[in-house]
């Protein structure tokens, strides 16, 4: 039987632009489900199926998902992302989150790259920026479409890997045009209102940056709102509008995860742990850590171990 000879459709360019991100994700993460790339703020991944729900601190980058798909819940608002849709976070927050869809033939593939708002800022300042297209919501952290502009240029920051000479002075050109991509794409306001001085969104991102530095410390609301120029009320509103949740529950959250952290990876007892992340009271940290994580330090411990043996 003579061969078809029906010609091959060719893909459109945003599907071939994913193809290309795949292979090259692919052939990068192929020693391992985790690959911090040769440029710092670039990191890699792979995963052969779903995960758990898991909570982390997502800071300021754009993920993207070429393969797969996942889920990131931030208070009562659930993001998932895909081939189709990146997710951009403006700034630290506290999230949970999980891949929902992957598996040994078709792995979950997927990249962040870690926003530097200083960048951000020089740029709005360097260049005239046409007009962002609008968007609603006050949350620091939100979906965006794909376009063909974006991936473009992330393939060719992934091409740089196998360029290692070219990486100082192409490295920075491709992640600034990336950067512009995004301000000018349909959620660059969230960046832009983040990183313009004086803007309620830069004081909550001041905010947010103090409790991440100093979150073992007696959380006084009336002081924070005087370093961030704000009246305690408005800091309350707009924090809570930008995180989800309030500055002393961000706090909280940030202690219990640092306790979590130590009692795994350095083996604190539970008292111990509470005293070093801020609490006085261990029968309190008790009580917050098992609203928090679903079970008592030491059952929660137990638990993990056994998961990573």
């Amino acid at each position: 039987m003579p061969a078809s000879t029906d010609p091959i459709e060719p893909l459109e360019p945003i599907e071939q632009a994913l193809a290309g991100l795949r292979h090259r994700i692919g052939r990068f993460t192929a020693a391992g489900e985790l690959s911090p790339s040769a440029i710092p703020p670039l990191s890699l991944y792979r995963k052969h199926g779903p995960t758990e729900p898991v909570g982390g601190l997502y800071e300021p980058s754009i993920c993207m998902v070429v393969q797969g798909a996942k889920r990131v819940i931030l208070g009562s608002d659930v993001y998932v992302y895909d081939a189709q849709r990146y997710l951009i976070t403006s700034t630290h927050l506290p999230t949970d989150f999980q891949i929902i869809e992957a598996s040994p033939e078709r792995p979950y593939l997927g990249l962040k790259l870690v926003l530097d708002l200083r960048e951000v800022s020089q740029l709005m300042v360097d260049s005239h920026l046409p007009a962002p297209r609008a968007n609603q919501g006050g949350r620091g952290m939100a979906t965006g479409e794909m376009t063909l502009p974006l991936l473009q240029a992330f393939e060719r920051l992934l091409d740089l890997l196998d360029e290692p000479q070219d990486l100082p002075i192409l490295a920075p050109l491709i992640q600034r045009e990336i950067t512009y991509r995004l301000l000018v794409g349909d959620q660059g306001m969230r960046l832009r209102h983040i990183a313009s001085m004086g803007s309620q969104g830069n004081q909550i991102a001041r905010a947010i940056e103090w409790l991440k530095e100093n979150f073992r410390q007696t959380l006084r609301i009336d002081e924070l709102a005087r370093q961030v120029d704000m009246s305690p009320s408005t800091l309350h509103h707009h924090f809570r509008a930008m995180t989800a949740m309030s500055p002393l529950q961000y706090q909280k959250w940030l202690r219990l995860h640092e306790a979590r952290r130590l009692m795994l990876t350095e083996n604190l007892d539970a008292s111990t742990a509470s005293f070093n992340v801020g609490y006085e009271s261990p029968s309190q940290f008790s009580r917050e850590y098992n609203r928090m994580f679903g079970a008592p330090p030491l059952r929660d411990i137990s638990r993990l171990r056994r998961l990573v043996a």
